[in-house]
């Protein structure tokens, strides 16, 4: 039986990833999943993609307090309490405009001088919208294993890679990919899996410096050939026009809570309606 094996999430957009033993999954995903993005000068995302060290800081933040911690590389952190919101803004998160107020504070200026040009940083107005597409991704373990042994460089590409909000082990190799238009009972929870996730340059990156020493795109496109192309979402924009795919996006038809070990059950009436 499927079973979850791990759940990653982070407050910060293109941060250090938390492990998680439980997350709450709304109809719109973890709340406190991406509550936060970066915008640059001209109002457009700043994430991984435009500068990869974003993943050397660690962003924490508590809910109902609502305080916000980020941690630097080679300084102390900057912390406070953010809740004076300002300038309303609308990120264009792949042709979806999101919504949310820049967070005033000393965290903009700290996060400028990290990546050396003027960002600001940005709280959604309505938690869990900060993802690229759906709210949930899912990956097998045996699909990153078998990456893992079918690239060149493959010891180097480990879960973070990714960035998946839950993996699940005790399946087969890319076994998520049948369950495409299908539901799962995750847990407390109910997802409809809609189709796979497209992979950018992120995945190049080492998770713990943000500097690329992979060929991971290559690597899925070298074993997959046609398949990629096969498999892709049937969604108007996506990240990098959806070339390369790799794990699958879910979305959430009965929120609930999900844990480490919970089992992942395909609903069986979808199976059947499927063979």
């Amino acid at each position: 039986m499927p079973f979850v094996s791990r759940l990653s999430t982070t407050p910060l957009k293109g941060t250090a990833l938390h492990s998680q033993a439980t997350v709450t999954l709304t109809e719109n995903g973890v709340a406190g999943n991406r509550r936060f993005h970066l915008i640059d000068a001209r109002g457009g995302l700043f994430n991984g993609k435009q500068h990869g060290p974003l993943v050397r800081l660690t962003a924490e933040f508590e809910a109902s307090s609502g305080q916000l911690t980020i941690r630097f590389p080679g300084r102390g952190p900057v912390t406070g309490t953010a809740v004076e919101l300002g300038e309303a803004v609308t990120t264009d998160f792949y042709g979806r405009g999101v919504a949310g107020h820049v967070v005033e504070g000393a965290w903009s200026a700290a996060l400028s001088d990290h990546v050396g040009q003027p960002v600001r940083l940005v709280a959604v107005d309505r938690p869990g919208d900060a993802v690229d597409v759906h709210p949930v991704t899912l990956v097998s373990t045996a699909t990153i294993e078998h990456l893992r042994a079918m690239a060149p460089d493959g010891e180097r590409m480990d879960h973070r890679r990714f960035r998946m909000l839950i993996e699940v082990d005790g399946c087969g190799v890319h076994e998520e990919d049948t369950w495409a238009e299908r539901r799962l009972r995750v847990g407390g929870a109910l997802l409809r899996v809609v189709g796979p996730v497209p992979r950018c340059v992120v995945t190049n990156q080492d998770p713990d410096t943000g500097v690329v020493d992979a060929s991971t795109l290559k690597a899925i496109v070298r074993y997959r050939g046609a398949l990629a192309r096969d498999l892709r979402t049937p969604v108007a924009h996506l990240p990098d026009n959806g070339a390369v795919v790799f794990g699958m996006y879910a979305t959430v038809e009965e929120p609930g809570e999900v844990a480490l070990g919970d089992s992942v059950e395909p609903v069986v009436a979808d199976v059947l309606a499927g063979s």
